[in-house]
């Protein structure tokens, strides 16, 4: 399944509803009981959902998706956890040792916009750097799971632009500064079931900015797997269902090309994910 969180222009740009996406229809799935992506996960599961969607009547007809306003995936998590620097020829680019442990920041949801909607140049730096990210959703509250079980707790994977202003990165040992300014980053266009995605092992991670590939790796050369990384994460925090995980970049991004190449008012940037699609955004001015 491809389940998206959406607008309309009867609903407002602020009030998100969300659905399943069969031949470029929508088809709503909101329930009272379950007003967000995020808390049908949580009560019923993607198997409740995949059962409700396949309940749909024959007399439905659905929305056009081209009438929708895609908003991230998941609206309202309560953690986004990003690894950093787990892509082995992005380690070697760098110049750093390769990490013995995942290394661990958090994102706001407040950073992050959906498919199609404008990347926010911060205006304060003019190092807004690109970076292109396979998301994970947890689908199932996940503590001090195994690698070999870690899968069974997700739901999905979507893409994510995981952009970085570089300088105030840097200005302590965190990165968190960096990666949370307002819309500076993006998340979608939709979450694509463990079943319809494919082997997590085989996705191609791909960003391209305006029409230009610039990041291009397979997940295989993660440092951290997806599984390891989950089991990692679990240990010392409880993964609820809708929480996300960004899993690292590849090699490619623009502080390191010479001379750099940053994201400018105007731009487009595309992380492409083999098995889920294509997060398109343009860049605008602060202002």
């Amino acid at each position: 399944m491809k389940l998206i969180s959406y607008a309309t222009s009867s609903s407002g740009a602020r009030a998100s509803r969300y659905g399943v996406i069969v031949n470029d229809r929508v088809y709503d799935l909101t329930t009272p009981t379950a007003p967000t992506l995020r808390a049908a996960l949580s009560i019923e599961g993607v198997e409740g959902i995949a059962a409700r969607a396949a309940a749909l009547t024959p007399g439905n007809e659905g929305i056009a998706l081209s009438s929708v306003v895609l908003l991230p995936p998941i609206t309202d998590p309560d953690k986004i956890l990003c690894l950093g620097m787990n892509y082995l020829h992005h380690a070697k680019e760098v110049g750093m040792a390769v990490p013995a442990q995942p290394a661990v920041f958090v994102r706001f949801i407040s950073s992050l916009v959906g498919h199609d909607q404008s990347l926010r140049h911060p205006g304060i730096s003019e190092q807004f750097d690109f970076e292109a990210e396979l998301a994970v959703i947890m689908g199932r509250t996940a503590y001090r799971v195994s690698e070999a079980e870690a899968l069974n707790y997700v739901a999905g994977y979507s893409c994510l632009a995981e952009n970085s202003v570089r300088d105030w990165q840097r200005h302590s040992n965190q990165a968190t500064a960096g990666k949370n300014f307002l819309h500076s980053g993006a998340f979608g266009p939709w979450l694509v079931t463990r079943d319809e995605a494919g082997p997590i092992a085989n996705m191609t991670v791909s960003g391209r900015l305006n029409g230009e590939l610039m990041q291009s790796d397979c997940t295989a050369n993660m440092i951290f797997s997806v599984q390891r990384t989950i089991a990692y994460l679990s240990t010392f925090t409880e993964l609820l269902p809708g929480d996300v995980i960004a899993t690292g970049t590849p090699a490619g991004v623009g502080f390191l090309r010479k001379p750099p190449r940053y994201l400018q008012q105007g731009d487009v940037f595309e992380v492409d994910i083999s098995g889920i699609g294509v997060l398109r955004n343009a860049v605008i001015s602060e202002k």
